[in-house]
């Protein structure tokens, strides 16, 4: 069975993830030959076969069976995720010292390097034969005033302090990261805030 959803890291594929080669994917989310995919899209069945041995070579696609077809041997491949992602990457290191909290980049960073580090981790223990385990918590808030958002974030930051404090063990071998953000909800129909907490009431 695919994988829900594939991290992929530009050095594991040979050139970019073009956009042939993501229709091509798209394809062979259900097992297909190049000739079936080929004739979908309207390419050749050469140029398709190329870009499926090298979408197999970085781990995006599999091979399902073989089947003898008119003296030859025709390979049906599927993807082996419904979705993939190529992983941020993160160069160099953020700054932990007099950091703008309330700033967008910062948000971008911080998130950037834990997809970067969980999908490293769970592939990790995938090859163990374990299952990395995480948790994820969301909610959606409404705030009055923009000032609130500064306030919300104070009185967050004292309830999680609180609960490291009641919760850490300092030689505990399981250790975890606690990451929390917040961004304006997706709204089409509105332009999001550029600079909330900077706004007076």
């Amino acid at each position: 069975m695919a994988k829900g959803l594939d991290v992929l890291r530009e050095a594991d594929l040979r050139g970019e993830l073009s956009p042939l080669r993501r229709r091509i994917l798209a394809e062979v989310r259900e097992p297909a030959s190049a000739t079936v995919v080929a004739t979908r899209i309207g390419e050749s069945r050469q140029r398709v076969n190329y870009h499926l041995r090298e979408l197999e070579k970085a781990g995006l696609v599999e091979l399902v069976e073989t089947r003898q077809r008119r003296g030859g041997t025709e390979r049906v491949v599927r993807a082996t995720a419904r979705t993939v992602v190529v992983a941020p990457e993160v160069l160099g290191d953020l700054p932990t010292d007099d950091q703008d909290q309330f700033a967008a980049e910062t948000l971008l960073a911080t998130t950037a390097r834990t997809f970067r580090d969980v999908a490293a981790m769970r592939d990790q223990a995938g090859d163990a034969g374990k299952r990395l385990v995480t948790f994820t918590i969301t909610a959606d808030v409404g705030f009055s005033e923009p000032a609130d958002i500064a306030r919300f974030a104070e009185d967050l930051a004292a309830h999680v302090g609180d609960l490291v404090a009641a919760y850490d063990t300092p030689r505990a071998r399981r250790r975890y990261r606690v990451i929390i953000g917040g961004h304006p909800a997706a709204d089409l129909t509105e332009k999001p805030d550029q600079n909330p907490t900077r706004e007076t009431s």
